[in-house]
């Protein structure tokens, strides 16, 4: 695997310990171990700000933003190019912009994108998916 790039829905779960949990963190100690890249959009990221401020306050906000930093996500940023990208993905296909930057960054990347969204499903031709 070259780099896995981790969607808002992943990472919500793993902050929540839902469903698909114990996947994600086991997909971030493998790929610490093995050394391979794990990714997140900076749009994912100012995602995952407001939901987790939006449910469970500020201060779950500034812990879940700490915990981020201590998983050696590296954050991707948003060059005019990927917004291009975004876009044209969000005329094709029926899901949110912030989910297209996923998408348009696994596949600058050439990354496997982890998600549990079933939205992605449409997606599947574009990106390689790894499901929680």
């Amino acid at each position: 695997m070259n780099s896995i790039l981790f969607d808002s829905f992943a990472m919500l779960r793993f902050f929540y310990q839902e469903p698909g949990a114990e996947r994600v963190r086991e997909l971030l100690k493998e790929a610490t171990r093995d050394e391979v890249p794990r990714l997140i959009s900076a749009i994912n990221v100012g995602e995952l700000i407001y939901i987790v401020q939006r449910r469970s306050g500020e201060e779950a906000k500034l812990q879940m933003l700490v915990k981020l930093n201590s998983l050696g996500l590296i954050i991707l940023p948003c060059p005019n190019e990927l917004i291009f990208r975004a876009a044209e993905l969000k005329a094709r296909f029926a899901m949110s912009y912030a989910d297209t930057f996923a998408v348009a960054s696994a596949m600058e990347h050439n990354a496997t994108l982890v998600t549990g969204d079933p939205v992605f499903r449409q997606v599947g031709q574009l990106v390689k998916i790894l499901w929680v």
